[in-house]
């Protein structure tokens, strides 16, 4: 789940103020293993709706399948209660972002998915006190070409970002590396929603945005974990918020895609905690 990012609208003197107050948490062993049982159970369960999107399903319906799948694995759906500066708390279980939504979609039972959609699906999941998240967007049915370019982009630029994610560096590697990709492409790169930190908390300490320079942000140290996402639209990068206070859409109406995991820091390459594996065993790697 993305976090809102207070460097977009306030001034740069009150967000150094805000980076010397950052509380970074740094893992055990034993906790980065306990994060990446919860991780791999985000990916089982993107797994696990693999198998059933598909034309004529409804959003809502996905969302209860994610819900019963989350709790027969003995964890809780981080996302459900979470609170919201801007209204009411989030009431699924997932974030299900069809075409024009960024992140945050509510499921509903008259969000019916059709042939041609595509379907950001980001879960959470709490297991043994620690946090997994994860997201991965989905083709429904056929797609057409450009789209799939855009969700390759995004997902290349995922990974190229988690490639500039080492013990030593700076976020502001991380930032650089997927901004770039996706702009030499032409897409649009969204300001207002940021990476985090993660752990005992879905979100810690530090913003990971998806814009920014190299040598930039916060000190990248080993056991550091942190979740990579980048937000990528196929037109201009505006957004703006729907009335039920949570999806975030693109301003213009353009498509948008939105890939995400949770990593820890290391020396040399980063770990990846989270996992596409089980998506991609159902889907294929079509981008």
């Amino acid at each position: 789940m993305a976090c809102l990012n207070p460097a977009a609208s306030v001034a740069v003197v009150e967000w150094l103020l805000i980076e010397k107050c950052m509380k970074i948490f740094l893992k055990t062993e034993d906790e980065i293993e306990l994060m990446r049982r919860a991780n791999q159970l985000v990916g089982k369960t993107l797994g696990e709706l693999a198998r059933h999107i598909r034309p004529g399903i409804t959003t809502l319906q996905l969302d209860r399948i994610a819900d019963e799948f989350i709790r027969d694995h003995g964890a809780v759906p981080t996302f459900k209660g979470f609170p919201n500066p801007y209204g009411g708390p989030f009431p699924a279980s997932i974030c299900t972002s069809v075409n024009d939504v960024v992140v945050h979609g509510v499921p509903n039972e008259n969000d019916v998915l059709h042939d041609g959609d595509i379907v950001s699906i980001d879960c959470g999941t709490l297991l043994d006190g620690f946090n997994g998240d994860s997201c991965y967007t989905f083709c429904v049915g056929e797609v057409s070409s450009e789209v799939k370019k855009l969700l390759r982009v995004t997902k290349e630029s995922l990974y190229k970002g988690i490639a500039a994610a080492v013990a030593g560096g700076h976020v502001g590697d991380v930032s650089y590396a997927v901004q770039t990709h996706c702009e030499a492409n032409g897409y649009g790169v969204v300001r207002e929603l940021t990476g985090h930190g993660i752990g005992r908390e879905m979100h810690e300490d530090p913003q990971v945005p998806n814009y920014g320079k190299r040598g930039n942000g916060a000190k990248l140290v080993e056991s550091m974990c942190i979740a990579i996402e980048p937000m990528i639209t196929m037109g201009r990068r505006e957004v703006c918020l729907k009335p039920d206070r949570w999806s975030v859409c693109t301003r213009d109406g353009q498509m948008a895609a939105h890939f995400e995991h949770t990593i820890c820091i290391r020396r040399g390459k980063s770990e990846i905690l989270s996992s596409f594996e089980e998506v991609e065993q159902v889907e294929g790697k079509q981008y």
